[in-house]
């Protein structure tokens, strides 16, 4: 009863600094202004996922301070998640070198690692990989990834924040189903989005912007790789949960690296944007992303979870109709203008 009721003031509290924050982008000028590589139409507020981040991170130090979550997670989320976040912020504010941006990420992300102790051994066909110190460099690959892609595809109103809330309850409900005290973690992420969301469903009154987009990021891909220090079977639910994003971001930039564009460049070649141009509006393809994650996800990552399925097979079960999905959209085609 105590974690709903906390769960619960931190959505409240994660709307009451959307509001306020939206009321300081429109004072500071914080717009964004639809342009030839927007897919939205009319100027909005930006930086509102500020509030999913002070939320969330005041959360983990209150579970700490009441013993329910150890010292190592507290210390790298708050370590990771705050230098992550203070990049976009800056970024939202003006421009920060890419460069310079690329080193901050690499910095958070073996920050992370040395709390959460690298990559755990895999075991994959039932065969256990165990990468050793190469890991770190791998995992921290990940990690960078996820928080970039997770930038990439907060593009449309609510995609963003409906895939952190639903990948997060999901993750929670194969948790809890198996007794694993992990279950708060998620929890209280997806209750600092959900404040936000209540902002960002299409109409968006305010976007994320990068501080959000990117903490939001690494923060999922830190639970992914603390799930794996329990069992490979849960890492690899991680995965296919988020398998939406990876697969769109992924083969968009595969394709577009095979073309040769500047793939650092600004776009509009996901798949979920061509899907919005193609239906005119944002709200299908956000709410398809949502009901993808649950019914069709979620039993795939059920199925892993509970040894019916191995975690390698079940990825690629769930991957390939996303892939084609992806590729019937487009993700990655030439833009026709």
């Amino acid at each position: 009863m105590m974690l709903w009721l906390f769960l619960s003031i931190i959505a409240i509290v994660s709307f009451a600094l959307t509001w306020i924050l939206r009321k300081y982008a429109i004072a500071r000028s914080l717009i964004d202004v639809p342009n030839a590589r927007s897919s939205h139409t009319i100027p909005t507020p930006r930086g509102g996922g500020v509030a999913i981040v002070l939320g969330f991170l005041a959360a983990t130090a209150a579970m700490y301070w009441m013993s329910l979550l150890p010292l190592n997670q507290t210390v790298a989320f708050l370590g990771a998640g705050t230098l992550v976040a203070i990049l976009g912020f800056l970024d939202d504010h003006g421009h920060i070198a890419a460069r310079w941006r690329l080193l901050g990420h690499f910095l958070a992300a073996f920050w992370a690692l040395y709390w959460i102790g690298g990559l755990a051994p895999v075991s994959i066909l039932q065969m256990k990989i165990d990468l050793g110190l190469f890991g770190y460099l791998v995992a921290a690959m990940f990690l960078v990834w996820m928080l970039n892609l997770y930038n990439f595809m907060d593009g449309i109103d609510g995609l963003a924040s409906v895939e952190a809330v639903t990948v997060c309850v999901g993750m929670a409900f194969l948790y809890g189903v198996q007794g694993n005290a992990e279950v708060a973690g998620p929890l209280l992420l997806a209750s600092a989005v959900a404040g936000f969301l209540c902002w960002n469903f299409p109409p968006a009154r305010i976007f994320m912007g990068d501080a959000g987009s990117g903490f939001l990021g690494i923060v999922l891909g830190m639970f992914a790789l603390q799930a794996a220090w329990v069992s490979s079977e849960l890492f690899f639910a991680w995965l296919i949960l988020l398998g939406v994003f990876i697969v769109d971001a992924t083969v968009t930039l595969i394709r577009r690296l095979l073309r040769g564009d500047k793939v650092y460049e600004a776009h509009r070649s996901h798949a979920y944007q061509f899907a919005s141009r193609h239906y005119g509006r944002h709200l299908p393809v956000t709410l398809a992303s949502g009901v993808l994650n649950i019914a069709w996800l979620l039993p795939v990552a059920f199925l892993v979870v509970y040894g019916k399925l191995d975690g390698l097979l079940g990825l690629l079960v769930a991957y390939v109709p996303l892939v084609l999905l992806a590729l019937k959209f487009r993700a990655g085609d030439v833009e026709v203008r």
